[in-house]
């Protein structure tokens, strides 16, 4: 069983940063691949930004060149930065572990972009 815990979600002004965490359990992190996904309000989840267990990355169009995907596996953590927000970001934001046939899921992270 893998717990995924995510923070640094909150209220940020159009334009502003965040930096989203999500810190795993377990042994297996270096070897899982590591997705975000988001959900806004009446909106499918959809996927925003992963990165495998050798450091290749993968981002959703809308929002390359704002956001950067990486890891730190003596953490166990995943980290999304998130730059240049825009109000339409505005969702849940959920980790996604998966290795072999096993995914897990966090709890979700709320950001806000509004003035």
């Amino acid at each position: 069983q893998v717990q995924l815990v995510e923070s640094g979600g909150g209220l940020v002004q159009p334009g502003g940063s965040l930096r989203l965490s999500c810190a795993a359990s377990g042994n297996r992190f270096s070897s899982a691949v590591m997705n975000w996904y988001r959900q806004a309000p009446g909106k499918q989840r959809e996927l925003v930004a992963g990165i495998t267990s050798g450091g290749s990355t993968n981002y959703a169009d809308s929002v390359k060149g704002r956001f950067t995907i990486s890891r730190n596996n003596a953490k166990n953590t995943v980290y999304l930065q998130m730059n240049s927000l825009k109000p339409e970001d505005t969702a849940v934001y959920y980790c996604r572990s998966t290795f072999l046939s096993l995914t897990y899921w966090g709890q979700g992270t709320q950001v806000t972009v509004s003035s």
